[in-house]
């Protein structure tokens, strides 16, 4: 037997009343031909002005766009649109009643639409709630590498030192990559940023539990935390541990996995870290009881892992703090001394040794760069030198004095003529050969000061010029603009005698070092022997540093060293104070 159809009916009106979303049956401009209870409940506070007779004048507060929408809709029936939320006036609203709604419209056919109206308040927050959740996450979450960033790590140690579970079973290791710089400087920031994250790689994969897994501490739970912290600086928190020797094999195995060459796009990079360690128990112990404070501290033993050569690792002890304040109070007067012209140089005599005994004292000086403090009075440069290349001021520096050297040169030019000293030697850095652009700002100063380029010696230490291929290209274009190149410091770096023909120089410096003992060890006269003679055969000058005594001169004189440099014949001496003594010498002997 067929279904009564009035009953069918009956159970359709059923279901429409009893139904826990709102309904409304509309002709297309939006009079209300159907309205369930539920529809009518929601759409009641919105209706106060205007009754439920027509559904787009009660929802033109809310949804204005309603009629609109209907009337572009050209399909015969179909979704006008779907979840459209509406959030009510606050005056409209009670605690506890519906505080948005969600309009979805869908076409029936040409002279029908039906609206379905919802309490979308709870599912609005939970998506709030969810797009807050996802922002703090982004927020504490390191763009580049995907690893947790400062504020996490702050968080996570904040709950270590100072949470109500605190503990003291924790270790905090601080990394920076010690060549970052010149790889981004030489192969470019997507070079560098590559580069990140393969080291943000190697972090994780050495965190990895390996197969001596360091055990927690008796009744601690062991967890690991490696964040960027920032630019090339990285941080690891280790938790329940059982002793500072556990973090110190943890920050052994880092250095192992960082230390091994990467490739990155093609290139082959070697970028060894500086790692600084604090313990909880020793942080605990001295009082600090803030994130950053630990942090501060770490990062303290970076810096002096960085300042014993790299690739090492350090663990903190208070003493380093009162030195990184000493250090920090120096970079920001010497900051204040390159703005105030503190700042001077002195020269220090290089005369010829001639075959005959005779001496040159007009050969040539070496610039050196001296600090007036207008409090302390003169700063040692070994005080601020090792600062300014720490915080990246001696870039600055270099330019100084080179700039200041040349235009003194070329005054003493104008005063003495042929008895003024024929060349002038200036210090590289390796920041100022790093530097994109520097080579043009050299020929500019030398264009600016009229300084001929054969009479300026740059001179860079052995190490610099024998371990970096960039620094090596540098050098070559310094050599195309005539100048000349000494290395500086020669024993003491990575070349040997057998490599110096690999090196752009005229002139090599042999180290003090050798000098000083020249006259009492027959192994060091050996060294400076066989040092000019290599030098000679390849076209290459000597110089000799450090000569204190009547006897080191005579024995590097009878090695055929072609210069000689020391307090023998004279301490650096300001430009007024050179040209006196340069007046007071004999003349050169024939």
């Amino acid at each position: 037997m067929l279904p009564d159809p009035s009953d069918a009916y009956e159970t359709l009106v059923q279901f429409l009343y009893r139904a826990p979303i709102g309904l409304a049956q509309i002709a297309p401009d939006g009079t209300v031909e159907m309205l369930n209870p539920m529809a009518s409940s929601l759409l009641m506070p919105l209706a106060c002005d205007t009754g439920l007779e027509n559904l787009y004048a009660v929802l033109a507060p809310v949804a204005p766009q309603l009629p609109q929408l209907a009337a572009s809709f050209a399909d015969s029936s179909g979704v006008i649109c779907e979840g459209l939320r509406a959030p009510l006036p606050p005056a409209l609203t009670a605690p506890g009643s519906p505080q948005v709604l969600g309009i979805s419209l869908m076409k029936l056919d040409a002279e029908r639409l039906m609206a379905v109206v919802g309490d979308a308040t709870l599912e609005v927050q939970r998506e709030q709630e969810t797009l807050l959740r996802r922002l703090r996450n982004a927020a504490r979450t390191d763009a580049l590498t995907r690893m947790p960033n400062r504020e996490a790590v702050r968080e996570q140690l904040q709950h270590l030192v100072a949470g109500p579970h605190a503990t003291s079973d924790f270790a905090v290791l601080f990394m920076n990559c010690d060549r970052f710089r010149q790889v981004n400087d030489n192969l470019g920031q997507a070079v560098g940023d590559a580069l990140l994250v393969q080291v943000a790689d190697r972090i994780r994969g050495a965190l990895r539990p390996p197969s001596d897994r360091i055990g927690p501490a008796a009744g601690a739970a062991s967890s690991q935390l490696a964040a960027r912290v920032g630019g090339d600086e990285f941080v690891v928190v280790l938790d329940g541990l059982r002793a500072r020797e556990d973090a110190e094999r943890v920050a052994a195995r880092l250095l192992d996995a960082l230390g091994r060459p990467y490739r990155v796009q093609g290139h082959d990079v070697v970028c060894n870290i500086s790692l600084g360690l604090t313990w909880g128990a020793d942080a605990l112990h001295g009082g600090l009881r803030d994130a950053d404070e630990i942090l501060r501290d770490a990062g303290i033993a970076m810096v002096e892992a960085k300042r014993a050569g790299g690739a090492r690792q350090v663990v903190f002890d208070s003493s380093m703090r009162e030195r990184a304040a000493r250090r920090a109070d120096i970079e920001a007067e010497l900051r204040q001394a390159l703005v105030e012209e503190q700042l001077f140089v002195v020269y220090q005599p290089v005369v010829g040794l001639l075959p005959d005994g005779g001496t040159d004292h007009a050969a040539g000086v070496e610039a050196l760069v001296r600090w007036r403090h207008p409090q302390r009075g003169i700063v040692p440069p070994i005080e601020f030198i090792g600062v300014a290349e720490e915080c990246g001021l001696i870039g600055a520096v270099g330019d100084f004095v080179l700039e200041r050297s040349c235009r003194d040169f070329m005054d003493w030019q104008a005063r003495l003529g042929s008895a003024a000293p024929r060349v002038i030697a200036v210090n590289l850095s390796r920041a100022q050969l790093g530097r994109p652009g520097w080579i043009d700002g050299v020929r500019r100063v030398l264009q600016a000061t009229g300084m001929p380029p054969g009479q300026l010696q740059m001179e860079v230490t052995e190490s610099l010029a024998a371990q970096d291929q960039d620094i090596q290209l540098r050098l070559h274009e310094l050599k195309a603009l005539g100048i000349q190149l000494a290395l500086d410091d020669f024993g003491t770096g990575y070349s040997s005698l057998s490599s110096l023909h690999l090196l752009p120089v005229d002139t090599v410096k042999i180290d003090r070092s050798f000098v000083s003992q020249a006259d009492t060890s027959h192994h060091h006269r050996v060294l400076i022997e066989a040092t000019v003679k290599v030098a000679q055969s390849l076209g290459m000058k000597t110089v000799a540093e450090g000569i204190e005594t009547a006897s080191q001169a005579e024995v590097v004189r009878a090695q055929c060293c072609a210069k000689g440099q020391g307090y023998f014949y004279s301490r650096p001496l300001p430009a007024p104070e050179l040209l006196a003594w340069l007046a007071g010498q004999q003349p050169m002997a024939a």
